[in-house]
C-alpha cells in the first residue's frame, strides 16, 4: 500500500454504465508551488463527472493530487493538467475540475476547466 505521492491514477470498471450519475470529489487541502516566486499555492480541487466505462479509483487520485506538492504550477495550467489526466484514464462522458486558489497578493483565483464527450 503506497502512502507516497504517485502520478499512476488507477479506474475501476462502471458499475452502471447504462445510467448516467454525477461523481464529485472535493480536495480542500491541494497544495503546488508558484513557479515564480517558489511559495506554496494553496487551493480546493473539485472534481465533477459522468462517467463512461471507467471510474477514477480513489486513493490513487488522493496520491495523484499529493504529488503536485513539490511541483511548480500556474493556477490555470495545473487545473487544466489534472482535467487533461483524468480525462485520459477514464474518458467520461462529461468532466470539470475547479481549482479554487487562495488569497494571494490579494486576488483569488478560480480556473474551471470543463470536458464534453464528442
Amino acid at each position: 500500500m503506497s502512502t507516497q505521492p504517485s502520478t499512476d491514477l488507477q479506474w475501476f470498471p462502471n458499475p452502471k454504465p447504462e445510467r448516467d450519475f454525477e461523481i464529485r470529489f472535493e480536495c480542500p487541502e491541494f497544495t503546488c508551488v508558484c513557479p515564480m516566486t517558489g511559495q506554496p499555492d494553496f487551493a480546493t480541487i473539485r472534481i465533477k463527472y459522468v462517467p463512461d466505462e471507467r471510474c477514477v479509483e480513489l486513493k490513487s487520485l488522493k496520491l495523484y493530487l499529493w504529488s503536485y506538492r513539490d511541483r511548480g504550477a500556474y493556477h490555470e495550467a495545473v487545473t487544466n493538467k489534472i482535467l487533461d489526466d483524468l480525462v485520459a484514464i477514464t474518458d467520461p462522458r462529461s468532466m470539470e475540475v475547479e481549482g479554487d486558489f487562495y488569497v494571494r497578493g490579494g486576488i483569488t483565483t478560480v480556473v474551471v476547466a470543463r470536458h464534453e464527450k464528442g
